[in-house]
């Protein structure tokens, strides 16, 4: 049974109310709500997915962009990135003018995944945000936008 909050002039931190707390509970709920989608059908994890997701928005992407755009981490990108292609999905491209580096391109298998789940995830966004008006998505929005400018300038 969870104990009574303590009464102490200190300040306290209660994490229902803490901003960086709630974006991650609201993150990481809409995440998992999507990811059932793909593992599902697709037999996609997260990481594959935003891989697979970034390619297809570039085209042709290094993994090091990848991770830079979708703010993953090295090892993360590698092992999707190793999964997509041991599945045909994405291939590698060698960089001519950097040999140590590839770009990754998706293969007509892996468009033709990204084709049919784009439209299964575009019905999840619609129907999370179906009682939100146009003003409140657009305020959601820019208030997205502004804290991951703040955050990343204190990052810096």
């Amino acid at each position: 049974m969870p104990r009574a909050p303590r009464s102490s002039p200190d300040p306290v931190l209660t994490l229902a109310t803490f901003l960086p707390y709630r974006l991650n509970v609201v993150a990481a709920s809409v995440s998992e709500g999507l990811a059932r989608i793909y593992s599902d059908r697709f037999g996609l994890g997260i990481p594959d997915w935003r891989v697979l997701a970034t390619v297809a928005e570039f085209g042709s992407i290094t993994a090091k962009a990848i991770g830079a755009h979708a703010h993953m981490g090295k090892v993360r990108v590698s092992r999707a990135a190793a999964a997509l292609e041991a599945r045909g999905l994405i291939r590698r491209d060698r960089n001519a003018a950097d040999m140590r580096e590839a770009f990754l391109v998706l293969t007509p298998q892996g468009e033709a995944v990204y084709a049919e789940i784009v439209p299964l995830a575009l019905d999840y966004v619609a129907r999370l945000t179906a009682d939100l008006g146009h003003a409140d998505i657009v305020a959601i929005d820019l208030a997205i936008t502004t804290l991951t400018r703040a955050a990343d300038r204190m990052d810096r």
